[in-house]
């Protein structure tokens, strides 16, 4: 990261569906005043189509390449674009149970029907087996490999205990908090 980047704050948040993205990203966005971005709205249409993947890709980078920014999201094909440029990395690694739960809590959201819902709990239960960039090992190879700032969050009240002026320090670290 260049000097002029080096007052940014750029922080990537990372973690299965229902661990709190949205929620951690919202709290800081607003303590932090910085812009969030929600990868969902990148990956899915308005419509709930599939964006393709390289537009998808160029709207993450697009938002990457502003000053400062949260980026939120449960696509590692996409947060893997935008980590270049971050200085912090949060992971949500929360148990399925507490994700579970935050899905069951959130409801349908973006238009999903009970169906849609029903599916996005068995993709989500599938993320400790899945393989691919979106589950806990594409998770974990984007965390290990992160220079940054990082921190690995495992319950909701390691998250609730997490402040603006915490992640302004990680922010400003290499390594693990």
């Amino acid at each position: 990261m260049s000097a002029a980047d080096a007052s940014s704050l750029r922080i990537a948040i990372i973690g299965n569906s229902g661990s709190g993205k949205s929620s951690l990203a919202s709290k800081f966005g607003s303590a932090l005043k910085l812009p969030v971005y929600d990868l969902d709205h990148l990956h899915w249409q308005e419509d709930g189509r599939k964006r393709d993947e390289e537009e998808a890709r160029l709207l993450a980078t697009g938002h990457a390449n502003t000053s400062d920014w949260i980026i939120e999201g449960v696509y590692g094909w996409l947060v893997e674009t935008a980590l270049p440029k971050a200085n912090a990395l949060i992971w949500l690694d929360l148990p399925w149970a507490e994700c579970h739960d935050g899905l069951l809590r959130r409801g349908t959201q973006h238009g999903e029907t009970e169906s849609d819902q029903a599916a996005l709990l068995a993709w989500a239960g599938d993320y400790w087996t899945r393989t691919t960039s979106s589950s806990f090992a594409g998770h974990l190879q984007l965390y290990e490999a992160f220079g940054g700032g990082k921190i690995r969050l495992k319950t909701r009240a390691e998250a609730a205990a997490l402040s603006p002026q915490a992640i302004k320090r990680l922010a400003n670290e290499a390594g693990a908090f």
